[in-house]
């Protein structure tokens, strides 16, 4: 899928103005003549762990659904400390947007918002470019919808992120049971719909915020959210695996959810105190019904009223005592500077590698 020329021309009014032409990306500077058609300049981000074929045919069908002339790509895989290491001939071929292909190897298996967090210091720190892609590496995220992104991300005037909002999920029936069970408990908890994932595009200058914001290290789009930078979202249809099976089992999916949800603690910590404070509220009253009866009534089971005045009385008590805890917790986290990507993030990364560089 190539841009027509309306978004062709739409990219080049765009972004030709504040370019440096000295600006440098992992890989050469590209042939063509920048001076009249700059392209887009895009860091494509792909955390992974053992999906190397289905990245290298991924980054193959994405070099073919983006024109040059619309933006040159240079490849960042996040190695979540895969147990096999990459063979670079498999990345080798015939690229024309795709300008050079890096591996940043990790330590220690992270997961993929972590592997992200990591990658996105790596691409504040090392390269200058317009924006940035995130986008998972086993085919799921589709080249066209990269394509979507760049098209809106120009329309917004390439100062805004950009999200897939999911349009079509090709789960089971029971992962989309479970998945609106969480996003009606993610709504409870935190008052923002999850609409998401990790596929996206934003614009450079957002890491400079982003890699410092200890959120990060939980959830990266939880964390652009709570940013409060300017976004907006584009429907775009969920693809399929290109090759082997998803590592993320019920437990994986779980952490997942509840490290997106622990990103607005302040604003969790604060609900479960006011739903805890009208609980008992209502088990107050509940106990003063039940004097009511038992004293103005001649209705009351023997030993009814005890059992049921402690009972509420009880559960009074352990509402409050725990919403107060947990404020207080969340609270006392806000004083801590705790992780900071930008300065703890180094200490997982074991390499870097260049595997493709355009010639």
């Amino acid at each position: 899928m190539v841009l027509g020329a309306g978004a062709n021309s739409m990219m080049t009014s765009v972004f030709r103005e504040g370019r440096n032409p000295e600006d440098k990306v992992f890989g050469p500077e590209p042939s063509y003549d920048r001076a009249h058609h700059p392209p887009l300049r895009l860091v494509v981000l792909m955390p992974l762990r053992d999906d190397w074929p289905a990245a290298a045919e991924l980054i193959r069908r994405l070099d073919r659904s983006v024109s040059f002339e619309i933006c040159i790509m240079d490849i960042l895989l996040v190695d979540d400390a895969s147990a096999r290491r990459c063979n670079p001939n498999d990345f080798h071929g015939a690229f024309s947007v795709v300008r050079s292909i890096r591996t940043l190897r990790l330590r220690r298996n992270l997961g993929h918002q972590r592997a992200i967090a990591i990658g996105l210091v790596h691409v504040q720190q090392s390269a200058n470019c317009d924006a940035l892609v995130v986008m998972d590496a086993d085919g799921e995220d589709t080249p066209e919808g990269v394509a979507q992104l760049i098209r809106a991300y120009a329309e917004n005037g390439g100062d805004k992120a950009i999200f897939a909002q999911r349009s079509r999920r090709l789960e089971s029936l029971v992962f989309r049971s479970s998945y609106r069970i969480y996003k009606l408990l993610h709504r409870c908890l935190t008052g923002i719909n999850v609409q998401v994932g990790n596929f996206s595009i934003l614009p450079f200058t957002y890491l400079n915020t982003l890699v410092v914001m200890s959120e990060l290290w939980n959830h990266y789009a939880a964390a652009v959210f709570r940013s409060k930078l300017p976004f907006t979202m584009i429907p775009v249809p969920r693809g399929t695996r290109i090759a082997g099976s998803s590592g993320m089992n019920f437990v994986a999916l779980v952490s997942h959810g509840l490290s997106a949800i622990s990103v607005f603690g302040d604003i969790v910590g604060v609900r479960l105190l006011l739903g805890a404070l009208a609980g008992s509220v209502l088990a107050t009253l509940g106990i003063v019904i039940v004097a009511m009866i038992r004293f103005l009534t001649d209705r009351a089971i023997p030993g009814w009223a005890t059992y049921a005045t402690g009972s509420l009385a009880i559960i009074a008590i352990q509402m409050i005592t725990n919403a107060t805890i947990f404020i207080i917790f969340v609270l006392s986290n806000r004083a801590n500077l705790g992780f900071v990507p930008l300065r703890d993030c180094s200490l997982f990364v074991e390499e870097t590698v260049d595997i493709y560089s355009h010639e």
